[in-house]
């Protein structure tokens, strides 16, 4: 790597593998904090993915990434990205880097997974290195280039970002295994100097991409770095390539260095740190082994890691009044405009919502159904009636209520294949349409003419009877309207064939509801209705409709306004409309269960005019 010197710069774009949301955002965030013209993420790689794009801000405008289902689709469409971020899992970090690797305009890829199997990561360090290439991890958060590039989620959130003054460059290189440290370690070069030029975190394995000295060797070519700063850890011999470096000139720059770990003489026994290298598997692995051939190899090296920040600045001090470094004043620190979210979490915003629901809730450990908790629901004496209950009346029913519910939809579930619902889903089902298609074509149907006239029937029944008219004066009043009676009437039932669902409710009625008396008005118009047509019976629509009024009066669970509100609005209608879903249903998987044809209607039953 020692051909390299800058691998980032402000106009570095990336393509990002694995679609992450928030590491995404926060590299536009850092883009545009740091005042640059174009976002830093030219393209998503999401295997699999048809195309499209994901939707995401730079600054305050929403701007739209493409999607890609391959790399290689990716990069031929943008050519100018050479920086692969790979966020796939460490069972395809592999595959999906050397694949990076091997396009010829990617220099620099960031393995983020943890986990890499050893010999995986060999041979993309050796493809790397034959092919003067930079890989960085496994196991890494990245690296930043102050000013210009940030990968994924280092140096961590925006506030720290800000106050680690990364928005600008400043004169240190900076290199560590460790992600977290390098954020605590950004956080001191700010205090100790003008600030971090860019900083690299290698990656925790055992075998790293790339190593210590590989980058600063980069820093020692980048004329923007006066000053090294390195923190290795200990385990593993990556230090000492760094005193290699430094006993054969080759790097000639101030570095200062400590090697955390020294606490591990302490243990008995050999101790696992964090990483998976972070373990002394000798003397010479040893923190106070490699902090003494750094020293000894010219690395400005403190006595313990607290007085890590006090060398760094006198190292640093020294350079400005050498006047190698010349400190620039502190410009404005662009703003980047607040998520919503983030905003109202933290009470600077007021948002209006735009649903308002208050029949259940979805928030806590499981959903509610009108503060019934489903565990409640299962565990307990509730039936489908109840469920009804709670999400359309927001309050538990008695039991001969919601039992009466489930008569209702178990009657009007469906009426044979004749009726006009029925008709059109099985027309529709034999076109090849799918299920909901077919649901939907039957359903409109329902209106004034078809089962639509459960609400009305209530309606005109409890005016009628409320307002004390007889029999005869409702129906005579009616005609004078040119108004037909809803829920009297039937094109096949009649006086001697009366329909067996209307006489199951009305015995239902009869025997449990404490008070029948829309039922009994609506019967005794009937009476009257059969002195005209043998056919002008009380319908299901009716003795739905009536019934309903008898449950909401006689239950006292409701106000006279509220049970207005119920037959305007079209809850009655509703029972109906569900009801006869689960039938239309039935039609159109027995149609496809049939395979049947495409319907065409016989000619001989049209009169052509």
């Amino acid at each position: 790597m020692v051909k390299h010197g800058q691998i980032f710069s402000a106009d570095t774009q990336a393509v990002f593998y694995n679609w992450k949301q928030k590491p995404i955002q926060r590299m536009l965030d850092f883009d545009y904090l740091c005042g640059r013209s174009t976002p830093s993420v030219a393209c998503i790689v999401q295997p699999g993915s048809s195309g499209g794009f994901q939707k995401l801000f730079f600054g305050s405008e929403e701007i739209a990434i493409p999607v890609y289902g391959s790399t290689p689709a990716a990069i031929k469409s943008h050519r100018a990205a050479d920086v692969f971020i790979n966020f796939a899992s460490f069972r395809s970090a592999y595959e999906s880097s050397m694949e990076a690797l091997q396009q010829p305009s990617i220099r620099v890829i960031a393995v983020i997974a943890e986990g890499v199997p050893e010999g995986d990561t060999k041979q993309l360090v050796a493809y790397a290195a034959k092919h003067n290439k930079i890989v960085l991890g496994p196991a890494t958060v990245g690296g930043l280039q102050a000013g210009a590039f940030r990968i994924g989620d280092t140096a961590g959130t925006l506030e720290n970002i800000v106050a680690c003054k990364l928005y600008r460059p400043g004169s240190v290189g900076f290199v560590s295994k460790s992600g977290g440290m390098s954020n605590e370690m950004y956080n001191v070069l700010s205090r100790a100097t003008n600030g971090l030029y860019e900083g690299i975190a290698i990656g925790g394995d055992v075998f790293p991409g790339s190593t210590l000295s590989d980058h600063c060797l980069r820093y020692q070519n980048i004329p923007d770095i006066k000053l090294i700063v390195v923190l290795g850890e200990l385990g593993g011999h990556d230090e000492y390539s760094l005193v290699d470096a430094l006993t054969s000139g080759q790097i000639n720059k101030p570095v200062v260095a400590w090697v955390s770990g020294t606490c591990a003489k302490l243990f008995k026994s050999e101790v696992q740190f964090g990483h998976a290298g972070a373990k002394s598997g000798g003397a010479s692995e040893s923190a106070q082994d490699k902090n003494a051939a750094l020293k000894a190899a010219g690395a400005i090296v403190p006595e313990s890691f607290e007085g890590f920040e006090g060398i760094i600045k006198t190292t640093y001090d020294q350079l400005v009044e050498e006047g190698q470094i010349q400190p620039q004043p502190e410009s404005e620190v662009r703003a980047v405009p607040q998520d919503l979210e983030a905003a109202k979490k933290a009470g600077k915003v007021r948002v209006p919502t735009t649903i308002v629901s208050s029949i259940c809730d979805d928030r806590g450990e499981e959903p509610t159904y009108n503060k019934v908790t489903m565990s409640t629901l299962i565990t307990g004496d509730y039936n489908v009636g109840d469920v009804i209950s709670l999400l359309w009346f927001k309050r538990q029913l008695p039991k001969y209520a919601t039992r009466f519910i489930e008569l209702v939809v178990m009657l009007c579930a469906d009426h044979g294949p004749c009726v006009s619902g029925a008709h059109n889903t099985i027309v529709t089902a034999r076109a090849g349409k799918d299920l909901v298609s077919c649901l939907v074509s039957g359903l409109l149907t329902i209106g004034p003419r078809f089962g639509g006239a459960v609400d009305d029937s209530a309606r005109y029944f409890q005016d009628a009877c409320d307002r004390g008219l007889e029999p005869d004066e409702f129906v005579e009043d009616m005609k004078k309207k040119g108004i037909r009676v809803p829920g009297i009437g039937h094109r096949i039932k009649s006086k001697d064939n009366r329909d067996k669902r209307v006489e199951l409710l009305q015995k239902y009625a009869f025997k449990f509801f404490p008070s029948t008396k829309y039922l009994n008005y609506a019967v005794q118009v009937e009476n009257y209705t059969l002195q005209k047509a043998a056919n002008l019976v009380l319908n299901v629509d009716g003795c739905i409709g009536t019934l309903f009024l008898d449950l909401l009066h006689s239950s006292s669970l409701f106000t006279e306004a509220e049970i207005a509100d119920i037959v305007k609005i079209g809850y009655l209608n509703g029972l109906f409309v569900l009801a006869r879903s689960i039938g239309l249903i039935g039609h159109a998987l027995d149609q496809k269960r049939l395979q049947q044809p495409l319907y065409r209607h016989p000619w001989d039953e049209v009169l052509y005019i």
